[in-house]
């Protein structure tokens, strides 16, 4: 099972993501994590820090657990 990670706008990089996940504790160690582990986005290997992910997109990580990004509207108030 894959977990949900929630976004509020468009997309989130890579590397944004995983700190978001908790895969990561800073945004620094991204690019050394992208190059000791196998990810996996929608299906096809990615280690793009930059790479931006939408709703709806799967992410696998080597060791980690899948992920699927959600996009969450912004609430509007009255």
């Amino acid at each position: 099972m894959s977990k949900r990670i929630e976004i509020n706008t468009e997309y989130i990089t890579l590397g944004q993501f995983l700190k978001l996940a908790g895969v990561i504790d800073t945004g620094g160690m991204a690019k050394w994590f992208l190059s000791e582990y196998e990810i996996i986005v929608n299906g096809e290997n990615d280690n793009r820090r930059g790479r931006k992910l939408r709703d709806g997109d799967t992410i696998k990580i080597e060791g980690k657990g899948s992920f699927t990004v959600a996009s969450v509207p912004e609430s509007v108030e009255d």
